[in-house]
């Protein structure tokens, strides 16, 4: 497999060694952008075991292992990325994705509603909590209503009306779309893919 470019780390890190975090986060990156996300959740781990709070080093693991299929872990990653960045919309995102892959699509309702909230111009983060409204309501015929939420957050949020488009098995257009993330056969933790990143 050919990976993006040449390796981040072989400029060594402080000694020439490649050993700081800065360069074992570039590996855990080049890793994940290489296709291998088991490997580069492997290496972000134990980053993360010398820097628990890095915001960074939290997105990318949490990144890794949702590509790694591996959501519930994912969803503990990003609930403490959210711990560390709470107006983090992307965290949000991540973490709601992470909990539909699990089946909290409750909680994953939450969380992307807030993704939304935070960062309306993200179009995948609409489509996204539209899709696990869906899977709340499947009838159409009105959203459960989520008491956690601040209904005055963001009109898209609770706006069920004909302006929204209908769901489709088709992906968000663009290039930081997931290609997957939302297909129905996706739930059961396929490998491949991450939450969308900008």
């Amino acid at each position: 497999m050919t990976g993006p470019g040449p390796l981040p780390w072989l400029s060594g890190g402080e000694d020439g060694d490649g050993s700081g975090s800065y360069e074992t986060l570039q590996r855990g990156l080049w890793l994940l952008d290489s296709g291998n996300a088991a490997a580069a959740a492997t290496v972000l781990e134990r980053l993360v075991a010398d820097e628990p709070r890095s915001a960074s080093v939290l997105e990318a693991l949490g990144r890794a292992q949702f590509t790694a299929g591996r959501p519930g872990a994912a969803a503990r990653t990003f609930e403490v990325l959210v711990e560390v960045q709470p107006d983090s919309d992307y965290a949000r995102f991540g973490w709601g994705q992470s909990l539909r892959r699990i089946g909290r699509v409750k909680q994953a309702a939450e969380q992307l509603a807030l993704a939304v909230a935070l960062n309306p111009d993200r179009p995948e983060y609409a489509t996204a909590l539209a899709r696990v409204r869906d899977l709340l309501d499947p009838t159409g015929e009105g959203v459960t209503p989520l008491p956690e939420l601040d209904e005055g957050l963001h009109p898209v949020l609770l706006d069920r009306g004909a302006d929204r488009p209908p769901a489709s098995d088709e992906p968000p257009a663009g290039p930081a779309a997931d290609p997957s993330a939302d297909h129905p056969d996706a739930a059961d933790g396929a490998h491949g893919e991450e939450p969308p990143r900008a």
